[in-house]
């Protein structure tokens, strides 16, 4: 459950970045931007939920390992495909 809820909370995220993006700029240049740092910024906030989950929760690293890759590729491999799709040719 806790999963889920990350992984959705790391989509409304990049859903605020991307809408940010275009008030900015009002253009997909803006949007595309956005979701590119989107993606360091998923990576801080992952690797986080992950220390939390090894010192707090008390699961192991190898654990904590791959909720890390859902929780991070999911969202960032959203963001890849907005960049894709937003991308001047």
């Amino acid at each position: 459950m806790h999963v889920l809820m990350v992984t959705s909370g790391g989509l409304l995220l990049l859903g605020v970045f991307v809408l940010f993006g275009w008030l900015w700029s009002a253009s997909a240049v803006g949007m595309v931007v956005a979701a590119k740092l989107f993606m360091p910024v998923w990576l801080v906030l992952a690797c986080t939920n992950m220390w939390v989950g090894v010192t707090q929760a008390g699961y192991s690293v190898r654990d904590e390992a791959l909720i890390l890759l859902i929780v991070l590729m999911v969202p960032v491999l959203l963001a890849v495909f907005v960049t894709r799709i937003f991308a001047p040719s």
